[in-house]
């Protein structure tokens, strides 16, 4: 089989296996430039026109480099409907929804955004201005958006750990956002509520905390896609709550596969760009083992491979990520010690220490030695190739494409 790795793809074989691949539906792909249009045609909530003069100054959060979203092709149709509404070009900020992440370099910004690029700058958190607060913590952002007449932005509607599915309101609120909302949002205390899960909207603490962070600081409209194995699936545009749950339904209706036993080992797909550095494939394991059905056995391993091209990773989350893992005596202490607190992005070494404490987690196929080492460091063991992480005679769970499918119990409706 194959399974991908980078910008790639690597064979795999497991002979000595018995071997199941989890596929979701996946569905049909759709124009992305033609449904952005029909998107916005018919958005849920005001369109664009209503929302906008022409002398308004206007903010556009866009995702970063970690997430798979056609930024240029939906900037183009943003911008198209900003000049029918007479808003020149320079009354327009495009600010990249960092949250902790690296700033991209200007070659990345050039390839993301495309003829947009030279209206795009980097989100600095320590930048980041108070607006308003939410339940006593403090509500920030960047400053373009804090003074902008309206806040647009695009989005990624995917599984995601703790809000259920991302984009809506958290792209500006946490990618465009400052450190305390960033760190309650991220903290011990809300991720540690039953209802923070991978694939839940409602009835989920973080989501309703981010959707509310919203009302404060934006956006107003945005444009979010989601997707699937075969490609950008949907769009939608509108109010973002309704945005979310539209998107949210395709995508559980594209990525859901139904689990009826436990395996001894899940193989989790993860390819570009989540497998740049090890913050980000290491959401492989946790979305497979902390989702609505574990797969594993108690005891049962996750096989992950990764190039690493950028270690554990160049940002300030990323390097918090890997300082905490790497200092560590085992995930059972870290979980302990880093349930009384830690800084915002840490959190990611917080959810991968709780599945450490049940399951080894094996990353292979790294580009360099560096990286395997940076894997041995951080609690997990490297090793050349999958095989090489897979017991003989192992009862195997192959999911390709582990960040973008929803492990589910057999029966649920959910």
């Amino acid at each position: 089989m194959q399974l991908p790795l980078g910008e790639g793809t690597i064979d795999v074989e497991l002979p000595d296996c018995d071997v199941t691949v989890a596929e979701p539906a996946g569905g049909e792909p759709v124009d992305v430039a033609a449904a952005a249009e029909r998107a916005l045609d018919r958005p849920l909530g005001p369109p664009i026109a209503d929302r906008v003069d022409a002398v308004d100054e206007v903010a556009i959060v866009v995702t970063d480099v970690t997430r798979a979203t056609p930024d240029d092709v939906l900037l183009d149709a943003l911008f198209g409907r900003l000049d029918a509404a007479g808003v020149d070009r320079e009354d327009v900020t495009i600010v990249v929804g960092l949250g902790l992440h690296r700033p991209l370099t200007d070659a990345e910004l050039a390839d993301a955004y495309g003829e947009f690029a030279d209206l795009a700058i980097n989100h600095d958190p320590d930048a980041a201005v108070q607006v308003g607060a939410v339940d006593g913590v403090s509500v920030e952002v960047h400053p373009a958006v804090a003074s902008a007449d309206l806040v647009l932005a695009t989005g990624m509607v995917e599984p995601h750990q703790y809000a259920g599915f991302s984009g809506g309101a958290k792209t500006v609120a946490v990618g465009a956002g400052g450190e305390p909302l960033i760190r309650h949002t991220h903290g011990p205390e809300l991720l540690g509520q039953d209802g923070v899960r991978l694939g839940r909207v409602e009835d989920n603490p973080f989501r309703a905390f981010v959707d509310r962070a919203g009302q404060l600081v934006g956006p107003d409209f945005c444009v979010n896609v989601t997707h699937g194995p075969s490609g950008i699936l949907d769009v939608a545009a509108g109010s973002p709550r309704a945005v979310v749950r539209e998107l949210a339904a395709s995508a559980r209706e594209a990525l859901a596969v139904p689990i009826d036993r436990a395996y001894d080992a899940v193989v989790a797909g993860v390819g570009a760009p989540k497998d740049a550095n090890l913050y980000q494939a290491s959401r492989a394991a946790t979305y497979v083992a902390l989702g609505d059905r574990n797969p594993l056995r108690d005891g049962g391993r996750i096989v992950i491979p990764a190039a690493l091209p950028e270690g554990a990773g160049e940002g300030t989350g990323e390097q918090r990520f890997e300082r905490w893992l790497s200092n560590a005596a085992d995930p059972a202490s870290l979980y302990a010690t880093m349930s009384k607190g830690y800084e915002p992005g840490a959190q990611r070494a917080f959810v991968l220490a709780r599945v450490l404490r049940t399951h080894d987690v094996f990353v292979t196929n790294c580009t360099s030695p560096d990286a395997s080492a940076t894997v041995e460091a951080c609690l997990m063991q490297a090793r050349e190739t999958v095989a090489d992480a897979v017991e003989p005679g192992s009862d195997v769970l192959v999911v390709p494409d582990a960040i973008d499918t929803l492990l589910v119990e057999a029966d649920s409706s959910r």
